[in-house]
């Protein structure tokens, strides 16, 4: 089995923007849940069966089918019913063997998936070689699919036994593991696809922990146990209830009052509340960068001036301390500084000067100033972003309006090409290079304009998948972003900690680098 060479440092403190250590902000928010794993282990007792976990989710699913959602937030609900290929370790994200039992690199444009056996969707049909070659083939070239940047140097998909699948590649692509454990990976049913069509998005059927009862839309997503699942004794849980709560206020009173037992994406400035209600809590460092989006297909932010403007009209120290109680790290890049692939010296790459932005937009004709019109969300947390980020453009002339809905509505008109930016987040990828394909590659989802920014960015992405070595990745990924910082491709503001609550009966749950909460090994008390 060929094993990922990815291994993020969660140790580096060296450089960090915001006046305390990473160290200290964890602490900060993390309080007393500092128990290691084997007297969190020991304090839990052994795992039990039963129940139905009611989970406060603040947001509705874009879409169900991993191929056809466009959400970072839909990846919650999509680990309850669907497996992928490749699986990563919660603390460092290395790829490890998931419906995959095996891999490996035959050359470097060859690569070999051992399939498990005896696997079966939640219909009933077999999990094999054929329905792998489909997914992937669907992927790839469905007219909805919106992960064909995800496998872009895919050429062809062979089933060369009933559980093997050989993939040739147009070059070689360290990314791809790690691009198998995210939604290219999700295996769905052939057979559901060819039968229910588009109604797949509202009635999936993968080979997950936990099958389908329900999507409410608005309202609820409902999974029960997956009784013919592959993983023995697993998984713990009868069901699981997402209930949609938009306001996270909301969702933790929830849980406060017992109608809820977990809810996550909590901010810092809740941890009081969480620690007065005496409930549980869980956290630890993300990918999860809140940002601004930019429409570089069109004016006015086609011109490199005017988005070299927009980063230097934003105070991400200000913003941080404004909307998180200053426990986030201002963001430069779309890593984090626990990234392995962090890039220090792109650290106050667009210091705040207001002169400076005023004087980039009368260079782009824009002497009086400029207007933009940007798409968010009517969560409160959203709405304060939008206010403080408002304020600080205005100081360089930049009136901004924003229309705003809900996540998934919202994010779908924007990179659907409506609007100049959209203020939201990038809620990470197993692996960095998958983060700047999906975003900067011309024909991607997430690259609303569908412009190439510029040619030797796709070069340099391309190039920070064609190597194994730690190192030359990191270097390659460095080349990729620093031109994204000289293009001034995107505003990134902050990285946002995970911070969850939890009633006193849930147990067994794990952080993820991630973010997206997994309730695999979650189980109840009585």
């Amino acid at each position: 089995m060929s094993q990922s060479p990815i291994v993020p440092s969660m140790q580096d403190d060296s450089v960090e923007p915001l006046r305390v250590s990473r160290r200290e902000m964890i602490g900060l928010i993390t309080g007393a849940f500092t128990a290691g794993p084997s007297a969190l282990a020991i304090a839990q007792g052994a795992p039990r069966r039963g129940g139905v976990l009611k989970v406060a989710a603040p947001a509705n699913p874009s879409s169900l089918d991993p191929a056809t959602g466009g959400a970072g937030t839909d990846h919650v609900f999509l680990y309850t019913m669907f497996d992928t290929l490749i699986e990563w370790e919660y603390a460092t994200l290395q790829a490890r063997p998931g419906l995959a039992e095996s891999w490996s690199f035959t050359d470097p444009k060859t690569m070999v998936l051992n399939l498990r056996k005896g696997v079966v969707f939640h219909d009933g049909t077999p999990f094999d070689a054929a329905a792998v070659k489909f997914n992937i083939e669907r992927a790839k070239t469905a007219p909805r699919s919106n992960i064909k940047a995800d496998l872009a140097t895919v050429e062809t998909v062979e089933a060369t036994g009933p559980h093997q699948v050989t993939l040739k590649l147009s070059q070689p692509d360290a990314a791809l593991p790690l691009i198998l454990s995210d939604r290219a990976g999700m295996m769905a049913s052939p057979k559901a696809i060819q039968a229910l069509g588009n109604e797949h998005d509202r009635k999936p059927v993968g080979t997950g922990p936990w099958r389908l009862v329900g999507w409410s839309d608005g309202e609820k997503v409902s999974v029960t146990r997956n009784e013919k699942y592959w993983k023995a004794g697993m998984p713990y849980l009868d069901g699981i209830e997402l209930q949609i709560i938009i306001e996270v206020n909301t969702g933790l009173r929830s849980v406060v009052a017992g109608q809820n037992d977990y809810v996550y994406f909590l901010s810092p400035q809740q941890r009081a509340i969480i620690d007065r209600s005496k409930l549980g809590a869980n956290s630890g460092p993300t990918l999860y960068c809140v940002q601004l989006y930019m429409n570089y297909g069109r004016p006015p932010l086609n011109d490199v001036k005017v988005r070299r403007a927009i980063n230097h009209a934003i105070d991400r120290e200000s913003f941080v301390k404004a909307t998180m109680a200053g426990l986030a790290e201002a963001a430069w890049t779309q890593l984090p500084s626990a990234h392995w692939a962090f890039d220090k010296s792109l650290v106050n790459a667009w210091p705040h000067n207001i002169d400076t932005a005023k004087k980039l937009l009368a260079e782009a004709g824009h002497k009086d100033g400029l207007d933009l019109n940007l798409i968010g969300y009517t969560d409160q947390r959203a709405v304060q972003r939008q206010e403080v980020l408002m304020e600080q453009l205005r100081k360089a002339g930049i009136r901004v309006k924003f229309t705003n809905g809900s996540i998934a509505d919202m994010s779908a008109k924007f990179f659907a090409q409506n609007g100049d930016g959209l203020l939201s987040a990038w809620t990470g990828r197993p692996d960095p290079s998958l983060t700047f394909s999906l975003m900067y590659m011309k024909t991607a989802y997430f690259n609303a304009g569908k412009a190439e920014p510029a040619p030797e960015l796709t070069a340099a992405i391309l190039a920070s998948r064609a190597s194994t070595d730690l190192e030359v990745r990191k270097r390659e990924l460095g080349k990729v972003m620093k031109i994204i910082s000289e293009q001034a491709l995107v505003a990134p503001l902050l990285f946002q900690l995970e911070l969850d609550a939890h009633g006193k009966k849930v147990q067994g749950y794990k952080t993820n680098l991630l973010g997206k909460p997994k309730f695999e090994n979650v189980w109840l008390s009585e």
